[in-house]
């Protein structure tokens, strides 16, 4: 497995730059993997999705669809194109230190 610093910290990451242990993961972690996503600042709706994604991932590490996250949180999908541009998904679970959301490519 590699690994990488985001942040200041060695985290271990699969070959398309998803973290595989989710308790490596800190704010910290999530705001430079943002900007380097292109999400300049992270605002309370942002932490609302990865919040919910961390708790929905629960002990296994893997990220809820974007079905899913819409469904419970009440965002639409709509507003996670506007805050998670070019493949919401993918994006947030990026962020928020777990793997790659089942059914995305």
């Amino acid at each position: 497995m590699a690994t990488r610093e985001i942040a200041g910290k060695t985290v271990q990451v699969n070959d398309e730059g998803f973290m595989t242990n989710p308790k490596e993961w800190d704010k910290d972690i999530a705001v430079s993997i943002a900007h380097e996503e292109g999400i300049a600042d992270l605002t309370p709706a942002h932490w609302k999705v990865i919040d919910f994604c961390r708790q929905d991932a629960g002990a296994d590490g893997k990220a809820p669809t974007l079905r899913r996250i819409t469904t419970v949180t009440g965002v639409s999908t709509k507003d996670m194109f506007a805050l998670f541009p070019k493949g919401p998904a993918k994006k947030v679970a990026k962020i928020s230190g777990l793997g790659k959301p089942e059914g995305c490519v």
